[in-house]
């Protein structure tokens, strides 16, 4: 059994499940994440996957205030893979 290491690209049947996970209540942020994927989604690692399921464990606020830059990840959310999704979810 392999392990997948963290710059190993996202399956697509985990790609699937991602993209499941974040679906979102606020259209904000289904705005911000769908267009996060149709920017990275053929690049996107484990490593960002993680980072990304860690983010989606927020409340639509909380999630919205990190992707507009009114808050920075705190907490158990300041570590390398949530910072490095939020710099793709902010890119314009």
């Amino acid at each position: 059994m392999s392990h997948a290491s963290p710059d190993n690209l996202v399956s697509e049947r985990d790609l699937s499940k991602l993209r499941w996970r974040c679906r979102r209540g606020l259209l904000e942020n289904d705005l911000f994440i769908e267009r996060f994927f149709q920017r990275h989604e053929t690049r996107l690692t484990e490593f960002h996957a993680e980072g990304l399921r860690q983010l989606m464990d927020l409340s639509d606020n909380d999630l919205l205030d990190l992707m507009l830059a009114r808050k920075e990840p705190a907490d158990d959310l300041d570590r390398p893979d949530v910072h490095a999704v939020l710099a793709l979810l902010r890119t314009q």
